[in-house]
């Protein structure tokens, strides 16, 4: 994704009709003008085939009338409700940008001096910056890289789930049985769901009685748990301040949540199969996966969320598209402190997150800069985040030389030789 600050000239020029739509779940609101200031008034379609036909048809006669040779289509960043819109036009002669939703929040005074926000004022307010050449490139991956941001995003999104459902869990769990938490530490654990099924309540346990316990246990843990564990839980339940009350629907909901994990946690395990299939048809898979720390699920997330690592041609552009690029607020004597900016793809931030906690561990690749950082004084957050800019860094130089990640090049035997 391209930044085009500064280049207005050539991109916005006398031959371009800057169209731009603010983005609706039912309807969008479109708006076009000409470089001679004539205007396309506010306009209504629908989220539909039938609406966009609609919209394409007044631009492409707008065009016409203005003999007008290209046409810059312009939005704000936002959620679902525009990629079928994108997928249309992205079949047509049209040029597809997008801009900050917190820059039209911030010029919108501009155009009337108000605070006034309404669906035919937003179109207005983004053609004044695709003019100013306030604005980004789309990326809309393709193929399989198409293919790969659904399944992260699938996966994401049943994380989450998982999450809450969890979350239900330990709470059912404190109420019918709170002594439980404190023998089986890991309510995650799968012997702890095997035995939530089993006994779900205080007088199921003693209905079992100890030693039946302890052969469950062992059973379900697969040996890892015994008679010290299942003599704690016999006597947990038999001093219990579980709830009795309503036990019934209780214990229901539990059985209902535990099926849930089971098919949450399936789910994701296919949908992790399928991010390592479609990795294959990803030639320069190969030259990310090489880290040492970073796995497919990252790989294969960040390739959706890149789309293509070779629309960026520098690694600022990078940066900034993941919202990891830096800022500062510094005024007069003041000197603001270094952040990042986040205003980029969250995905791609979360994923690099997790495969920097992998690459700092002692052994990892980047474990010596990470403590380097430390060692300067840098907090560990903010050092964890610098070794995410750094890695980050790693992968694109890796894909745009089509190489794969050497722990000590400097020994390198070609490299050796080359010198």
């Amino acid at each position: 994704m391209k930044s085009n600050l500064g280049k207005r000239t050539g991109i916005v020029n006398d031959q371009v009709l800057i169209v731009t739509v603010d983005i609706g779940k039912i309807t969008h609101t479109g708006y076009a003008r000409c470089p001679d200031g004539t205007e396309l008034c506010a306009f209504e379609f629908f989220n539909n085939g039938c609406g966009f036909t609609k919209f394409w048809a007044k631009v492409s006669a707008m065009m016409q009338a203005k003999q007008l040779r290209e046409v810059m289509v312009g939005f704000e960043s936002t959620g679902p409700y525009a990629e079928p819109l994108m997928h249309f036009l992205r079949k047509k002669d049209a040029r597809l940008v997008q801009v900050n939703g917190a820059h039209t929040k911030k010029i919108k005074e501009l155009y009337d001096n108000s605070p006034n926000k309404t669906d035919s004022k937003d179109p207005k307010v983004i053609a004044d910056l695709l003019e100013l050449g306030r604005f980004l490139s789309v990326v809309i991956p393709e193929g399989v890289a198409a293919e790969l941001r659904r399944l992260s995003h699938a996966r994401e999104r049943h994380l989450e789930r998982l999450k809450t459902v969890y979350n239900q869990l330990h709470d059912l769990v404190f109420l019918i049985f709170p002594e439980f938490l404190e023998v089986m530490k890991k309510l995650k654990s799968k012997s702890s769901r095997q035995l939530l099924e089993l006994a779900p309540t205080p007088q199921a346990i003693g209905t079992l009685g100890c030693d039946e316990l302890t052969r469950s246990l062992q059973r379900i843990s697969h040996g890892h748990l015994g008679k010290r564990q299942a003599e704690a839980l016999y006597a947990a339940a038999n001093a219990s301040v579980g709830l009795h009350v309503g036990q019934n629907g209780m214990v229901a909901e539990l059985k209902q949540l535990l099926q849930l994990i089971a098919s949450c946690e399936e789910f994701i395990s296919q949908l992790e199969q399928k991010l390592s299939a479609g990795l294959q048809a990803v030639p320069y898979s190969r030259c990310l996966l090489s880290i040492k720390g970073v796995g497919v699920v990252t790989v294969a997330g960040l390739i959706g969320e890149v789309g293509e690592f070779g629309n960026f041609t520098k690694i600022d552009e990078l940066m900034k598209y993941a919202g990891l690029n830096l800022f500062e607020l510094s005024s007069g004597r003041r000197k603001g402190r270094r952040r990042i900016s986040k205003r980029g793809r969250p995905l791609i931030r979360k994923l690099l997150y997790f495969a920097a906690l992998n690459v700092i561990r002692k052994g990892g690749i980047l474990h010596r800069h990470y403590q380097s950082y430390i060692q300067r004084g840098m907090p560990r957050l903010k050092a964890l985040v610098a070794i995410c800019r750094k890695l980050l860094g790693i992968m694109f130089a890796l894909v745009r030389d089509h190489s794969e990640y050497q722990i000590e090049y400097s020994n390198f035997p070609l490299l050796k030789q080359a010198a």
